[in-house]
């Protein structure tokens, strides 16, 4: 045992220490491909506040990184070992603390599940609205951490717009609060702000106080097929300009074709887009006639609503399906790009246009409401030159998405594969500032390093 694991030993409790290099292997990266990962010299997995302060004193002690992480279902690497480093998991602190209806809020452990969460408020006819496609296997400190993003964005916002207050833990051991349970609260700077998206590079979060919804009206859903790909972007953008909808999604022919492939839904594969909408307000059913005329006036093949909530799920799974069925066909590079809505048709054109040039398969599909992405590169991971010609359709991707004048995330986080875009995107001098900031939060520098920024 060496002598930062015996350190953690007389530090942590036995139970929520692990030194076996298995184990550690097992959680030392999320699913972010083309990641590397570090080899971590111990595991904790805490159960409790007090472990995760204790955990971060002997760290800052002994001058060792800390990687944090949570249910790992990130895509960006962000919660992959750094070589030396302790991992701490906090998928055991999982506890829903109390959930309060007359006021709206639920205070959180990190490790609770998104899903688990919205279940719960929804038997007091509450939402928690944030549904990244991972819901029911993400967590809520992760979510934070990435400021992660979903389908509901284009009506509901991402993570961070439903976050009152957060309780974290500094590098040096000690508990912050940021943020308030009150509607309105502009007193000093937003540190609450500061630490929604950042990656565990600032402190680690263990404890999110929520915002809740009132349960909206069953969705009616749309669904349309286009034989020209520029046209479904163009159907988004109108869409989206005009219509109250609280879902827009698209997926292009190569992701139709491989979640038909699996699911056997008897989707049309010939279709250039499939684009599904949906529309949660009392006049759904009003949005959703004017929103049939828009795609048929855009040139769709075949239009078709329901006000059926089964059915409208039915034809979301086939959308929350698209990265399962394209791992079905190798590995996936699963980009995260977003634009302003009108270059939604330029944004589908470049992704094509990057299959073509470099002969891989690239099957675009995401939250065209909201203008983000998820243009999916498919290879063979053991053939070196796939993996090349994968890196080099996610490099034009990227920039292609800032020429745009676009984001190299827009919900999936930085982590370790979109570090080296970040300056290009946010200039050298703000990049100076982010850290300088982290500066000021972790002065050692022994948060999730190389992460982020």
């Amino acid at each position: 045992m060496s002598a930062l694991q015996a350190r953690l030993a007389e530090a942590v409790p036995a139970a929520e220490l692990s030194t076996d290099a298995d184990i550690i292997r097992a959680h030392a990266r999320d699913q972010a491909g083309l990641c590397d990962a570090g080899a971590a010299v111990a595991l904790v997995r805490a159960r409790s506040v007090d472990t995760v302060i204790a955990t971060l004193r002997v760290a800052t002690a002994t001058r060792t990184p800390v990687v944090t992480r949570g249910a790992g279902t990130g895509l960006s690497g962000g919660a992959n070992a750094s070589d030396g480093c302790i991992l701490l998991a906090l998928h055991r602190l999982d506890r829903i603390l109390g959930l309060d209806p007359a006021q709206g809020i639920a205070r959180v452990e990190p490790g609770v599940l998104n899903g688990t969460l919205d279940a719960r408020a929804r038997e007091h006819g509450l939402v928690y609205a944030p549904d990244p496609a991972s819901r029911d296997i993400s967590s809520i400190g992760g979510n934070v951490a990435t400021n992660a993003g979903g389908a509901c964005c284009l009506k509901y916002g991402v993570t961070g717009d439903h976050v009152a207050a957060l309780e974290a833990i500094l590098a040096d051991g000690t508990r912050i609060h940021a943020g308030a349970g009150t509607r309105k609260n502009v007193a000093g700077l937003d540190l609450k702000r500061l630490l929604i998206g950042s990656e565990g590079t600032l402190a680690v979060i263990v404890g999110v106080t929520v915002r809740l919804l009132p349960q909206p009206q069953p969705a009616g859903t749309l669904i349309a097929f286009f034989g020209n790909l520029e046209r479904a972007g163009q159907a988004i953008v109108a869409l989206q300009a005009r219509q109250n909808l609280s879902r827009l999604e698209v997926m292009d022919q190569a992701t139709v074709a491989a979640v038909e492939a699996m699911t056997h839904m008897e989707l049309d594969t010939s279709a250039a887009a499939m684009v599904i909408a949906q529309a949660d307000d009392p006049d759904r059913e009003a949005i959703l006639a004017e929103a049939e005329r828009l795609c048929e006036a855009h040139d769709a093949a075949m239009v078709a609503t329901t006000l059926d909530e089964h059915e409208g799920r039915m034809f979301m799974q086939a959308r929350s399906a698209a990265l399962p069925a394209l791992e079905k066909q190798g590995h996936c590079l699963l980009d995260d790009v977003a634009v302003p809505i009108p270059k939604i048709p330029d944004l589908l054109a470049l992704c094509a246009a990057a299959a073509q040039r470099h002969g891989v398969t690239v099957a675009t599909f995401g939250h065209g409401g909201d203008g983000n992405l998820h243009p999916t590169i498919v290879y063979d991971g053991q053939d070196p030159a796939s993996v090349g010609r994968a890196r080099q359709a996610f490099d034009d991707i990227v920039a292609g998405a800032l020429a745009l004048g676009g984001s190299i995330t827009g919900e999936h986080g930085v982590g370790t594969l979109k570090r080296g875009y970040l300056t290009a995107m946010a200039g050298e001098r703000e990049v100076a500032l982010m850290r300088g900031i982290k500066g000021v939060f972790d002065p050692l520098g022994i948060l999730n390093p190389g992460k982020g920024y």
